[in-house]
C-alpha cells in the first residue's frame, strides 16, 4: 500500500510545482501592471500640472456597474 502512496505523492508533485510556478508568475505580472499603471497616472498628472490643465477626472469613462 506504501508504494501506491508513494507513486501518487510523486505524480502530484510536478502539478503542484508548475501550479505554484505559474501562480507566482501571474502575480508578478499583475503587481508589474499595478505598479506601471500608478507610476503613469503620477507622469499624466505631473504633465497636466506643467501645462495648466485640470486633474483627470478618474471617474470618467468608467462603468457604474464596477
Amino acid at each position: 500500500m506504501g508504494e501506491i502512496w508513494g507513486a501518487i505523492v510523486w505524480g502530484l508533485i510536478p502539478t503542484i510545482v508548475v501550479a505554484g510556478l505559474f501562480a507566482f508568475v501571474i502575480r508578478s505580472i499583475l503587481r508589474m501592471d499595478r505598479t506601471e499603471r500608478k507610476l503613469y497616472a503620477q507622469v499624466e498628472a505631473e504633465e497636466r500640472l506643467k501645462r495648466g490643465l485640470p486633474p483627470r477626472d478618474e471617474t470618467a469613462g468608467r462603468s457604474a456597474h464596477r
